[in-house]
């Protein structure tokens, strides 16, 4: 441990232990900022290169990790900073940290009510997105702030349950805002309208409002370009009895809304929760509880057409990921019905499906075991030629997808905890890692966890 990271801790709450310096960068390594959700163009594509392959079966090197409270926020990193949201008692939390190292930059907190009604969670959903030097955090209870990157310093902050009278969704707020030019735009989703709104990002005053009949979903608004213009793609859909909300068009410059595609299950007890996949002049968008996946093509005068559905691929909460005409994604509403489909983007065809299990032996106070796992509905990350993938029961995999088969690389098991629902982020060659759930084997808390996936530097 270096002497001075050793007990270096913002508070008890939010305990650092370091454990060793990552390797240097490979030669020629490709790097870039994780700046929010999903990553830069919110779609889980990540451009660095020269990332670890192989590993041994304990997995990467740890680097460092943070004791964290509640929540099920990723994380956001850009340079030297990574800023995490969670929640320590009844406080939400911003906090900075040194990427490479976790040591404590600053905080910035406030006090939250928010109950969960159905026992998960009572921490932030909503990933903290970072805009030059601005960082924005949403609350579970709809608490939005906008804070200096290099500070923590509060810049504006509003309550958008007050400002647009919103109700308690199923599981509180967790749609990311996003930046788009000037604007943050946000999914707020209230009674009676506005569904999206643009926010100012500079003083967080009202720029435009859009949409009156659906509510907020639990998807993050993405923004694309198409034949040649700025469009973004909201796909809405909450707590409404009865259940509505589907794909929205909007000019982001003015609000207007080119077209509207319902789209969502008819079971009251049910959200959209995957982000829209934007390629080729065309959305793909999914849902779970028996709903299924649409492939929309946009016309050039941003009319829209239904190219194809399929029940073979329905997403519950992780986004499909696109790749060279085809769309990779964890189908499935609970863990064992859930499994890893392809399917051809041109006609929705199922290439295959793949619903991955095996072996694993593991010692339980002071007792072997052996009991057979999966990744289950992962999240999937697309990396330097490959596919990395988090098991919601804490796997981490390296897949080699293509239409024609799959393969898995390397596995590891980097914690036995449950609701391993964040999305893992990559940056800098360092793959960071959130456990929302206690680890009831090793007996470990909640964490945030750096790893080291700099591939070893040639001679």
């Amino acid at each position: 441990m270096l002497p001075f990271l050793a007990g270096i801790a913002s508070t008890s709450a939010d305990t650092l232990t370091y454990h060793a310096p990552p390797k240097p960068l490979p030669p020629q390594a490709v790097t870039a900022d994780w700046p929010g959700f999903l990553g830069p163009q919110r779609n889980s594509i990540c451009r660095e290169t020269r990332l670890l392959k192989i590993w041994p079966r304990s997995g990467p090197s740890l680097v460092w990790e943070l004791k964290k409270g509640r929540g099920y926020s990723a994380p956001a990193v850009v340079g030297n900073k990574l800023v995490f949201f969670h929640r320590v008692e009844d406080q939400e939390r911003v906090i900075c940290l040194e990427s490479e190292t976790g040591r404590h930059l600053w905080q910035y907190e406030y006090t939250t009510n928010y109950r969960d009604r159905f026992g998960y969670s009572n921490g932030p959903r909503a990933t903290p997105l970072v805009d030059a030097q601005y960082v924005y955090t949403l609350g579970a209870e709809g608490k939005l702030y906008c804070l200096n990157l290099h500070t923590g310093e509060k810049i504006w902050n509003r309550d958008l349950f007050s400002q647009y009278k919103l109700k308690q969704e199923f599981f509180g707020i967790a749609s990311t805002p996003l930046i788009e030019g000037d604007h943050l735009i946000i999914n707020v989703g209230a009674p009676g309208g506005p569904c999206v709104v643009a926010l100012n990002k500079h003083t967080g005053d009202p720029v435009w409002q859009s949409g009156r009949e659906w509510g907020a979903s639990y998807a993050s608004p993405v923004a694309a370009q198409v034949h040649g213009e700025r469009r973004l793609f909201v796909f809405t859909g909450g707590a409404t009895n009865p259940p509505t909300g589907g794909l929205l068009c909007i000019n982001p410059r003015n609000g207007l809304i080119n077209w509207r595609f319902p789209w969502r299950s008819s079971s009251y007890e049910s959200v959209n929760a995957a982000c829209p996949v934007v390629f080729d002049n065309r959305v793909f968008i999914s849902a779970s509880y028996h709903t299924g996946s649409m492939l929309l093509g946009v016309k050039e005068d941003f009319s829209h057409q239904k190219l194809w559905t399929t029940k073979q691929l329905g997403t519950h909460f992780s986004t499909a990921i696109y790749k060279d005409g085809y769309l990779y994604g964890f189908d499935g509403r609970n863990e064992p019905d859930a499994a890893l489909v392809c399917l051809d983007a041109k006609s929705g065809k199922q290439m295959w499906r793949l619903k991955a299990e095996w072996e694993e032996k593991y010692e339980y106070y002071g007792q072997q075991r052996q009991a057979r796992y999966g990744p289950y509905r992962g999240a999937l990350l697309m990396a330097d030629g490959h596919f990395l993938c988090l098991g919601e029961l804490g796997h981490l995999l390296w897949l080699d997808l293509s239409p024609t088969g799959h393969q898995i690389l390397a596995r590891t098991w980097l914690f036995a905890a449950s609701q391993s629902w964040t999305p893992p982020v990559v940056s800098h060659g360092l793959l960071y890692v959130v456990q929302n759930d206690h680890d009831r084997i090793n007996d470990q808390p909640p964490r945030l966890l750096c790893y080291d996936l700099r591939d070893h530097v040639e001679n």
